[in-house]
C-alpha cells in the first residue's frame, strides 16, 4: 500500500503498522475502535479521555514532541492533523519520520472520511466502514427527528484564554445541526471566527454552549452577567468527557450529538 506523509512523503506499507504513534485525540479513539489498540505505543495526555484504560505511554501533544525520542520508539506511523498540528507534522516528516496528516474535517462527513483513511492505513477499512455506517445511520435518526422549533443557539470556545465562535467549515456546527439547534449568528464561510457578541445578543439566543478547557476555566454565570445577557438564555457546559466534548471529532462525536439534543430539548 502507497501511502503519502505530510508534505507528500510517500511510503509502502504493505502490511499493517505495528507500532503507532498517534498525536491526535480522535485517530486514538478511531485506532481502538478497529481493534488495533495492540499497535498503539504513544499518544497524547488527551486521548485517555476517549480510551479506558489507555497503557500507552504520553509522547508528546498536538503542538509539541521531540523528532529524536520519538525516532526511538521506531514507529512505523505517525498520525496528526493538517490542522493546528500542521508545523509539527511538517518537521517530524522533514526529520525523516512517517508522518501521515489526517485533514482537519469541515463537516461530519470529514469525520467519516477519516474514520475510512485510517481503516485504510491500518488494512481495516472493511471495519472502518462499518464503523462509518453505523455513525451515518445514526446521523440520519437524529436529522429525521429535529425538532419544528430548534433553539436558537450560540456556541462559543475558549481555547486557552482565546474566544472563538463556530463558523460554517467546522464539524461542530454540523453536531449543532444533528442536535437540532439553529445557529446564531449566521454561520460565515471560516472554521472558528472571532464572535460579534453584540450580533449574538441580538439574537438572543435560547442556549449557549460553553467550551473550556480544564486549565483555563471559565465561569458562565459571571461571564453571562458582565456581557448584561440577562434574557435567561440556557447555559450548557461542555466538558472535556468523551460523549460531551463538542471539539472531539472521533467515534464518540455521535454520542457527543446524542447528549447535546437532551441538553437542548431538556
Amino acid at each position: 500500500m502507497r501511502v503519502t506523509g505530510a508534505h507528500g512523503t510517500p511510503w509502502d506499507l504493505a502490511a499493517p503498522p505495528r507500532r503507532v504513534i498517534s498525536l491526535v485525540s480522535s485517530a486514538t479513539e478511531v485506532l481502538f475502535e478497529l481493534g488495533c489498540g495492540d499497535s498503539v505505543i504513544g499518544v497524547t495526555p488527551y486521548c485517555g479521555r476517549y480510551v479506558e484504560g489507555l497503557a500507552a505511554p504520553v509522547v508528546g501533544d498536538y503542538l509539541h514532541a521531540d523528532a529524536e525520542a520519538l525516532r526511538a520508539l521506531e514507529p512505523d506511523l505517525i498520525l496528526v492533523t493538517s490542522g493546528i498540528q500542521a508545523a509539527l507534522g511538517r518537521r517530524l516528516a522533514e526529520a525523516g519520520l512517517p508522518v501521515y496528516a489526517l485533514p482537519l474535517p469541515a463537516s461530519r462527513f470529514g469525520i467519516l472520511e477519516n474514520q475510512v483513511a485510517i481503516g485504510g492505513l491500518m488494512h481495516r477499512v472493511g471495519v472502518a466502514r462499518a464503523l462509518s455506517s453505523r455513525m451515518e445511520a445514526g446521523f440520519a435518526e437524529l436529522m429525521a427527528s429535529v425538532p419544528k422549533r430548534r433553539p436558537k443557539t450560540f456556541i462559543e470556545m475558549w481555547c486557552g484564554r482565546h474566544l472563538r465562535a463556530i463558523g460554517g467549515l467546522s464539524f461542530i456546527h454540523d453536531l449543532l445541526e444533528l442536535a437540532g439547534g439553529e445557529p446564531v449568528p449566521t454561520p460565515t464561510s471560516e472554521a472558528y471566527p472571532r464572535p460579534d457578541l453584540e450580533a449574538v445578543a441580538a439574537a438572543r439566543p435560547d442556549a449557549i454552549i460553553l467550551f473550556q478547557e480544564p486549565e483555563h476555566p471559565v465561569d458562565g454565570a459571571t461571564l453571562l452577567a458582565e456581557r448584561g445577557w440577562t434574557w435567561g438564555p440556557r447555559l450548557i457546559d461542555s466538558g472535556i468527557a468523551k460523549g460531551r466534548n463538542i471539539i472531539h471529532d472521533g467515534p464518540s462525536y455521535l454520542e457527543t450529538a446524542r447528549w447535546l439534543r437532551r441538553q437542548l430539548s431538556g
